[in-house]
């Protein structure tokens, strides 16, 4: 085998997501707001005046590809990198071998970093210096939203291009642009898509055009020719080839279907709520985090009117940590029904805030004398520190002043009318309590 077969063989083993994918701007499929005639990114590239940049959105939308499409581009050094398996000295020798580069041959340097959100604040630090002075133009790409899992250092030195979910008919035609493809694509099998087929496999692939790519892949291979050697792909075999629905989302719609979830837990509907939580986990979203919404939710929401909530919440939450998903997912979801059906007050969180609205306002320190820590205090303090009432020796509850001469009079819990809140309200007249 001489080296063009071996350089073939190679080429024909990668996946048809990897062949296909596009190799100038020309071939680039959807994301017209970023690339089209006359826009900024598109003049930048033509130029080769590009800065550092970040490329945002789901998965299989183009992100890697217009890295590649500007490395192919520009005149200058490229040096690519994965965030996953990058650490600190990968960077630097990055940062030094741009550094000759442009001392040497005068040649700027892009780095590529896939997965640029899996750096942590040192490798980040490590490479802003370098960011910073234009030693090296940063592209990274990520499908988690920069401004909240990046350092801000590097965001806002940065341009960042949002990437949308590709529209069915981008993914259409990039699909039969496939089949027909003899060089790249599946042209050379001899190969025959129906449309159904092909309509089904862009639908299901939910704007992900690697997913359908490797669906349409997979349903190639997997159909037997008939006895001419055709190959005959049906919506029969497109629907064995994906058979569920690509549910990742973008950070925008990731954000909106976290709230959509908070906020039917708020308004105690157990329907929105067990299916917003439902489709987060299955769009790939970490099922601890729906538990720890929850927890918070149980105290903010229901809070006093029904203090189990929160006993029930942390319980899902440590079964699904020593459990793990997906059967603790049964709990979760009766921790989300009660927490939903439960009585609901907000006096917790209206306590809590008007308490850090005087803690920061007001900062009245002098804690009253008879519950200073006397174990270190004058005869005088000592003396003050006696007249502190023990509770217990009073049946459990004595009145005495507990915050400082200027607060003294501040109420910030005042229980709500729903649930065991009316318990407490009980519990405070007979205690004669004000409020």
């Amino acid at each position: 085998m001489d080296l063009f077969d071996f350089n073939r063989n190679e080429e024909t083993a990668k996946p048809l997501a990897e062949r296909m994918r596009a190799n100038s701007l020309d071939e680039f499929i959807g994301q017209k707001h970023i690339v089209a005639e006359g826009s900024l990114l598109r003049r930048a590239i033509a130029t080769d005046r590009l800065g550092s940049c970040i490329f945002w959105g789901p998965p299989g939308c183009g992100k890697t590809t217009l890295a590649n499409i500007i490395a192919l581009r520009t005149n200058g050094e490229f040096i690519k990198l994965n965030a996953v398996n990058a650490g600190v000295a990968d960077v630097k020798k990055a940062v030094e071998q741009a550094r000759d580069n442009l001392k040497l041959f005068n040649k700027r340097t892009y780095l590529l970093l896939d997965e640029c959100h899996r750096f942590n604040k040192t490798q980040s630090d490590s490479l802003l210096p370098a960011i910073e002075q234009g030693t090296i133009i940063f592209i990274g790409s990520t499908t988690e939203n920069p401004y909240a899992s990046m350092t801000p250092a590097i965001v806002s030195r940065c341009r960042v291009f949002e990437f949308k979910h590709l529209s069915n008919e981008d993914i259409v035609e990039a699909l039969k642009a496939a089949v027909k493809n003899r060089h790249k694509g599946l042209g050379k099998q001899n190969i025959q898509v129906d449309d159904e087929a092909i309509d089904h496999i862009a639908v299901m692939a939910a704007g992900d055009l690697r997913s359908a790519y490797n669906a349409l892949e997979l349903a190639a291979l997997t159909t037997s020719p008939d006895g001419d050697g055709n190959v005959h792909v049906t919506l029969a075999d497109a629907e064995q080839s994906i058979q569920r629905k690509a549910l990742s989302y973008n950070e925008s719609t990731y954000y909106d279907f976290l709230s959509a979830f908070c906020k039917s837990l708020r308004g105690s509907d157990a329907n929105a709520a067990l299916y917003y939580a439902m489709r987060l986990i299955e769009g790939g979203c970490d099922p601890m985090l729906v538990a720890r919404r929850l927890v918070v939710h149980s105290a903010e929401d229901v809070g006093m009117a029904d203090p189990r909530a929160l006993q029930i919440a942390t319980s899902a939450m440590y079964a699904l940590e020593k459990i793990g998903y997906p059967e603790a997912r049964i709990p979760l979801a009766q921790a989300i029904i009660y927490v939903c059906e439960a009585e609901k007050s907000n006096s917790v969180v209206e306590a809590m805030y008007a308490a850090i609205e005087d803690a920061r306002n007001t900062r009245d320190d002098n804690v009253p004398p008879h519950l200073k820590d006397t174990s270190k205090a004058s005869p005088e303090d000592k003396a003050k520190g006696k007249q502190y009432k023990y509770p217990h020796a009073y049946g459990g509850y004595v009145e005495q002043q507990y915050l400082p001469d200027t607060l003294k009079d501040k109420i910030y819990y005042i229980p709500g009318g729903n649930g065991y809140e009316n318990e407490v309200k009980e519990i405070r007249k007979r205690k004669g309590k004000k409020a």
